[in-house]
């Protein structure tokens, strides 16, 4: 089994290297998985994030740099690097170091173990978790309630960075989001499918300041609100896929 990690990076010259580090550390300990590549996306950094890459992915194995040539938005170089890859599980991983590489193991042992088609990392879950922004907390937590009420799923963390989808599964989605309404337009179209397997896991989650880098806004939370709307109530399952893709298919 072959696993693609989806590496979206903006202006992460000081955490990129440290957090593609942590991710070949826990490649190398995985060990149902052994065949795997790393799609990095710069979605045209203003910093020395893309220099720093180029130095770092030079002649190295697994490695895939992409580079956009103006700033699209996280979602948009997330769905750059999905059509990239080739693995039998897709896993999209943050370039900063809120989320630990750590807990590959046990997102991916549901997929492996034939149990699950897509793995949500939740925060609220896990045992370790930086104290930060109530209303953060408290945006997160409404934008999954109102996400749980149109999918009818039982998440407790829809914006979650860390979800692993069956590779067919992610690239046969008709992704349009460029920011952060990627989250919820991918949650709302696997919901779609009908018999899917969704599994939730415990992750840690070492969240960041503003000050040392984090992003998201509350206009992101006003988007992320007419996202599920428009992704769950105006789209269609035709629309959500493309038209020969059966999740069921299994040649």
């Amino acid at each position: 089994m072959k696993l693609s990690i989806v590496v979206p990076v903006y202006n992460e010259e000081k955490t990129i290297n440290s957090i593609l580090d942590l991710v070949e550390e826990a490649l190398e300990a995985l060990v149902l998985i052994k065949s795997f590549e790393i799609v990095v996306i710069d979605d045209h950094s203003t910093d020395n994030s893309k220099k720093v890459l180029e130095e770092r992915i030079h002649q190295k194995n697994n490695y895939t740099l992409l580079s956009h040539e103006v700033n699209s938005g996280k979602g948009a170089a997330i769905r750059t690097g999905i059509a990239k890859t080739t693995g039998d599980v897709v896993l999209v991983q943050d370039a900063d170091l809120e989320y630990d590489p750590n807990d590959y193991d046990i997102l991916l042992r549901p997929i492996i173990n034939g149990r699950a088609d897509v793995v949500y990392g939740s925060r609220f879950k896990g045992e370790v978790s930086r104290v930060l922004y109530f209303w953060h907390y408290m945006g997160n937590r409404f934008l999954t309630f109102l996400s749980n009420m149109f999918t009818n799923l039982n998440l407790t963390d829809m914006e979650t960075c860390y979800k692993v989808f069956r590779g067919d599964i992610i690239r046969n989605m008709l992704l349009t989001s460029n920011r952060f309404g990627i989250e919820p337009e991918m949650t709302a179209k696997i919901s779609k499918i009908k018999g899917i397997r969704i599994y939730e896991v415990p992750i840690s989650y070492f969240g960041r300041t503003y000050d040392e880098g984090k992003k998201i806004n509350w206009k992101d939370g006003v988007s992320a609100i007419w996202c599920i709307l428009k992704f769950n109530l105006f789209t269609s399952y035709q629309n959500s896929f493309r038209s020969d893709f059966n999740p069921y298919d299994t040649k």
